[in-house]
């Protein structure tokens, strides 16, 4: 059927005046096209070529439409690297794979800014420990440390004209995401700091340390911080 359609779109380029080898070529060249498109359909996309997608799970039902993960196929990456303009509008980074935006995170702090490639790798080798220490599906731990070190409640400042005071206010759930990935890397680079691991070392720790609640864990401590401070703002 696809050789027919190409020797079809040959006879469609010869009536439209174009040569008629020319006219072949191309669909033999259609041909081709769709038959490597129809091939890659088929074929399962892992992260970093090793992690499925197919298991992961986002426990809070909240989160689920602001953890990019894989309820649409441009979600599920080979390498967490879109060069997506995901700033451009309101909201659009809540469709930025939740593994890009952590690397994304991973840039900050001047000397580190623009270095992608080298995020993507730290990133890669922390998955690599989360994997060998808990003997998971990275993506899924990562997915559960987003979930328990996002603040459900936070403060912010009421009043004007000199009569300011702080309300308890709810979390929105992107807030959440973002806040929690910000937690997570930030944590990871305070204890890389001037210490013998390596960052990608420390990273893994505190994403594990986060799936686990674990009160060692920079983003559950501070997550703690901030609700305790809301609810004595209520």
């Amino acid at each position: 059927r696809d050789a027919q359609e190409s020797r079809g779109l040959g006879d469609v380029y010869k009536r439209q005046g174009i040569n008629a080898e020319y006219g072949v070529g191309l669909g033999i060249l259609s041909f081709f096209l769709i038959s490597f498109l129809s091939v890659m359909a088929q074929v399962e996309v892992k992260l970093f070529n090793k992690w499925s997608y197919d298991d992961v799970t986002v426990p809070d039902i909240s989160l689920q439409d602001y953890i990019a993960i894989k309820e649409k196929e441009k979600f599920r990456q080979l390498l967490p690297h879109t060069a997506g303009k995901y700033h451009a509008r309101q909201f659009r980074k809540a469709t930025c794979p939740v593994v890009e935006r952590m690397v994304n995170s991973l840039m900050m702090y001047g000397r580190n800014s623009g270095k992608k490639l080298k995020a993507v790798r730290i990133v890669k080798h922390a998955f690599e420990i989360v994997h060998l220490s808990t003997g998971n599906n990275p993506i899924q731990v990562l997915v559960e440390a987003i979930v328990n070190g996002a603040p459900r409640e936070d403060s912010t400042r009421v009043g004007s004209a000199g009569t300011v005071r702080r309300q308890a206010v709810d979390v929105s759930p992107l807030r959440r995401v973002n806040q929690a990935i910000y937690l997570i890397c930030t944590g990871a680079r305070e204890s890389a700091f001037r210490n013998i691991k390596s960052i990608a070392e420390c990273l893994a720790d505190e994403i594990v340390n986060a799936s686990k609640n674990s009160g060692t864990s920079y983003a559950i401590k501070k997550k703690d911080e901030i609700e305790r401070i809301a609810r004595g703002n209520r």
